[in-house]
């Protein structure tokens, strides 16, 4: 057996020869799975991740978004999209309002609760985030922002284009 250094560096040349845009993207994967678990321990009593997830969607794109159309945004299936908004109606986050131009399908809008709910979540996620030394600096965060969200933008016109 190999002792650890040389393996790291087994690891790393391996990983080198990887594209670059696969690197991108598995480095964000690692990221985001590391800061949902850090986010959902952090969440208050029985606000799950996914509620959160449609809350931030609703503010983010705006109110009046049908059911349809944020579980193929979130890319989960309509009917665990239906089970999360009931929930979020519930609890007084959302309500839902018949779409007019689809006669069975169902409009969703962001109550004063649900607003207050996803800024409380927001806080503590960035209470939780701040709480590790991630070593950025806000202008490392200015510059790292916008090539992000023009990547995400590809990915979501990529996503649009298969629908």
């Amino acid at each position: 057996m190999s002792d650890p250094p040389v393996r790291d560096q087994q690891v790393a040349a391996e990983h080198a020869a990887d594209p670059p845009v696969f690197m991108l993207l598995n480095e964000i994967a690692i990221i985001e799975h590391l800061a949902r678990n850090r986010l959902e321990r952090a969440l208050p009593e029985g606000l799950r991740l996914s509620h959160f997830i449609v809350l931030n969607h609703l503010t983010r794109m705006g109110d009046g978004r049908s059911l349809a159309r944020i579980a193929r945004a979130v890319q989960v299936e309509r009917p665990a999209m239906t089970n999360t908004i009931q929930k979020l109606e519930a609890r007084g986050l959302v309500r839902t309002a018949p779409d007019p131009k689809d006669g069975r399908g169902k409009l969703v809008f962001l109550t004063p609760a649900g607003r207050a709910a996803r800024a409380g979540a927001v806080g503590i996620a960035e209470a939780s985030v701040c709480a590790v030394d991630h070593g950025l600096a806000e202008a490392e965060i200015a510059v790292i922002l916008p090539l992000l969200r023009r990547l995400r933008s590809a990915l979501d016109r990529a996503r649009d284009a298969e629908d």
